[in-house]
């Protein structure tokens, strides 16, 4: 059973909703004033034509019949949709792609170096229960993975103090993730996350009317934080491997063989850093930098 944990979690609409790593960041937006301008190509897009960009990206024929059936109801009835601000990162694409498919253990490791509130759980494959102290519980499913896009089903409620009854609601998330190697070997690797959120009828008006302007802000900053983050990672696992060696051992809140995983990708990480760079092979995937305007649109 996880444990709920004390401290400051975003506003719990959003992460009621969308309960993934590259969302629940350990901090919130308080205080934080914007972060792009409004015709900045790589910040924050709400517009219809995102919005129909991102949903004809979501490979269909691709997807089994259940997980169709939770996109096209959650598509069919959203209050909110919001294009997370475009973010390009060093990063060694192993470890990116191992902490997307791992949640828990960045979680984990928020607990380890006490900069989170949250407890996640890996229940399934490809499912994890998440909880906080605040009244926000949830399930976090993956519908569909490769690696140059992840499409998430998540699932929460809240319970507080001001509410007669929990508020409910479901989102599908879409990650879509580019790879560039430079000459010198290292990756640079873009992220662009498309969220559409559901909210039954009892927390509607309360997500329309009071506190929409601040869910999508604390969004985008969690979500720049948590990039950040992972990139922060990479670079750690190639300068101080032994430290990454150290943290991996004190995970005791995923899988043991999760955490041996994460520990063999850190060791690899490193080996590959510390070899001579070799000329690069090209991209291997559609959406890079240079393309970070025209997929913002």
């Amino acid at each position: 059973m996880l444990r709920r944990r004390p401290g400051l979690l975003a506003p719990m609409i959003w992460s009621m909703v969308v309960s993934t790593v590259l969302v629940c960041a350990p901090r919130s937006a308080a205080g934080v004033g914007p972060l792009f301008g409004k015709s900045d190509p790589m910040g924050p897009k709400t517009h219809a034509a995102a919005r129909a960009n991102a949903i004809r990206s979501i490979p269909r024929d691709l997807l089994d019949r259940e997980a169709l059936a939770k996109v096209d109801a959650v598509l069919a009835d959203t209050a909110m949709y919001r294009r997370l601000p475009i973010r390009v990162m060093p990063c060694d694409p192993d470890m990116y792609l191992f902490l997307v498919r791992h949640p828990d253990v960045v979680v984990n490791i928020w607990d380890v170096l006490k900069m989170s509130n949250l407890a996640m759980e890996q229940t399934g494959p490809k499912t994890f229960e998440i909880v906080d102290n605040a009244g926000t519980e949830g399930t976090v499913e993956f519908l569909y993975q490769s690696p140059d896009m992840h499409i998430l089903f998540s699932e929460g409620r809240y319970y507080g103090p001001v509410f007669k009854k929990p508020i409910t609601g479901r989102s599908i998330v879409v990650l879509k993730t580019g790879y560039v190697r430079e000459p010198d070997g290292r990756y640079y690797i873009t992220s662009r996350l498309d969220a559409f959120v559901q909210v039954d009828h009892e927390g509607l008006e309360l997500l329309t009317k009071t506190i929409h302007p601040l869910v999508g802000k604390v969004a985008d900053v969690n979500f720049v934080q948590t990039v950040a983050f992972v990139g922060s990672l990479s670079k750690t696992a190639e300068v101080d491997p032994d430290g990454v060696q150290r943290l991996a051992a004190q995970l005791d809140q995923v899988k043991p063989n999760v955490a041996c995983q994460f520990a063999e990708v850190s060791n690899k990480v490193a080996i590959k850093a510390n070899r001579t760079p070799v000329p690069p092979t090209g991209r291997v995937s559609s959406l890079d930098r240079r393309q970070v305007d025209t997929a913002s649109r």
